[in-house]
């Protein structure tokens, strides 16, 4: 049996905010893989510019290739229509049966779980490592709640730094974006006209 951590999210574009929470997901013994999934078409998430499907999938394939317990796994691109993480885990579940599945979570995710699709029904299927940021001090009171509510949590020490993708988009920095995946992003001229 593995212990599987699926980290999930639209990566557009993938930056060191993704790269802090892979190496913290790497480093711990207790988990065997973690599969880096981008989301086909995210249902919670509205933004100003989508990077095309190829080009998050390239960054994440970027990503993967410096963490070796980490690998892109397409799964959500096997679905038409919106990517529920729902239908996610299950598909997983009956592909893997006998490992184990922990949903990471960033502090946003986890303060609005309890809204997701099938939500109630989530909590039963996997278990959840959630992710703190810097300077949210609600965190712990969304765990909580979660908790209360059913979710198994386990929370991670490291803080992720808090980077807006909406401003990188607009502006790309070398200091917020792994240097492979900046120069990806500029020979391919992806956020800039």
């Amino acid at each position: 049996m593995s212990v599987i951590a699926l980290f999930g999210g639209t990566f557009n574009p993938f930056h060191i905010g993704h790269y802090e929470i892979l190496r913290s997901l790497c480093e711990k013994e207790w988990i065997d893989k973690v599969f880096i999934m981008p989301d086909n078409l995210p249902p919670h998430k509205k933004c100003d510019f989508l990077a095309s499907d190829e080009d998050r999938i390239n960054m994440c394939k970027l990503a993967s290739e410096d963490f070796r317990k980490s690998q892109v796994c397409l799964i959500e691109f096997e679905r038409e229509g919106k990517s529920y993480s729902i239908d996610t885990v299950v598909s997983l579940k009956k592909r893997y049966p006998d490992d184990e599945f922990y949903f990471v979570c960033g502090a946003d995710m986890i303060s609005t779980l309890d809204k997701w699709n099938s939500w109630n029904r989530l909590i039963n299927e996997v278990n959840f490592i959630a992710f703190s940021r810097e300077g949210y001090d609600k965190f712990e009171f969304h765990v909580e709640r979660m908790r209360n509510l059913g979710a198994k949590i386990t929370v991670m020490t490291e803080k992720i730094t808090e980077i807006s993708s909406s401003e990188l988009r607009k502006n790309l920095s070398e200091d917020m974006i792994p240097k492979k995946i900046y120069q990806y992003l500029v020979s391919r001229k992806i956020y800039n006209e």
